[in-house]
């Protein structure tokens, strides 16, 4: 049994990891601001993370084998996090997303179209970091995401006085309404009801995970290895818009409806015009096995036409 923090693990994937650490036998501590309650056995600290005097405090004397922290965005708070967990873990696992490897927000290493892009391409042990930009301004964090995103990993790697692991996701489908994000039900509603669906005229492909994998890669991340810096985490299979299409056709009958985006429209979710898509080999090497997109995307969309609107066409 370990002792384990989840920061955040009220909703989605974070929600599944709380409960799956807990029915493996951990002891499980979860800290948000008091969203939502955790399942009962769960200890519940309610705090903002980013008030640190006020986390210190809650913190008390607590140790930790092990942190998952579900919800920093931005250098501040992994500075933030970085102090306040020193001395009090030993292991610290931060999820990331596939985000920082967009090549139109960051000048990055080239890689040839069609290469699953490794994770050595976004150093966070050399990546620079500005505490000073305005991080806590909600619309500045958001035009800004992914950058924040990389500048947390390059704090937590380079001042951290605990071993750091990153996961950095892949577009994360299933759930049914449990899937906050809406992308899902984005394509379903737009085939469902002869909606045009927009796309960049050769849309390249990208990786999803279903959000029970990445649950499972997060328990196995903080209690079943000892690796350190970021793991890429997406399933088998890439697909591009017209893949994922495809799979909702497949189930409704209706054919999809395209256009292509003109001037600095913006294209539908999961439409790029820029090839970021992952490579695992770095966690497969480690020793996690990943499913293929084929094997839970029909369900995933099965789930979403169950709590989509039903069709006006």
């Amino acid at each position: 049994m370990r002792k384990i923090c989840v920061i955040g693990g009220s909703r989605y994937f974070g929600k599944l990891l709380v409960r799956r650490l807990q029915a493996t036998g951990h002891q499980v501590t979860v800290i948000n601001r008091g969203s939502s309650a955790p399942p009962a056995g769960v200890e519940h600290l309610v705090v903002d993370r980013d008030d640190e005097e006020a986390l210190d405090v809650t913190l008390g004397a607590r140790t930790f084998d092990v942190v998952v922290d579900q919800v920093c965005y931005h250098p501040v708070q992994a500075a933030s996090a970085a102090r306040a967990f020193r001395g009090r873990t030993r292991r610290y696992v931060m999820t990331s997303t596939i985000e920082v490897y967009d090549p139109a927000t960051a000048v990055l290493p080239t890689v040839p179209r069609g290469t699953p892009v490794p994770e050595d391409i976004v150093d966070a042990a050399l990546w620079p970091v500005d505490t000073d930009l305005p991080w806590h301004d909600a619309a500045y964090l958001e035009a800004h995401y992914a950058e924040g995103k990389r500048q947390a990993e390059a704090v937590l790697v380079q001042k951290a006085a605990f071993d750091v692991a990153v996961v950095r996701s892949a577009h994360v489908l299933g759930g049914g309404a449990g899937e906050f994000t809406g992308r899902l039900a984005h394509y379903v509603e737009h085939v469902t009801q002869g909606r045009g669906i927009t796309v960049h005229a050769e849309p390249l492909p990208t990786v999803f995970i279903h959000y029970e994998e990445l649950a499972e890669l997060l328990l196995w991340a903080a209690t079943g290895t000892d690796f350190t810096g970021p793991v890429n985490a997406c399933s088998d299979g890439p697909l591009d818009v017209h893949d994922l299409s495809a799979v909702i056709a497949a189930q409704t009958g209706r054919e999809p409806l395209y256009r292509t985006v003109e001037g600095g429209e913006t294209a539908s979710p999961f439409s790029f015009d820029r090839h970021y898509a992952m490579s695992n080999s770095r966690a497969k090497a480690l020793g996690f096995s990943f499913s293929h997109t084929a094997d839970w995307l029909p369900g995933a969309v099965a789930e979403a036409l169950g709590t989509s609107a039903a069709p006006t066409a």
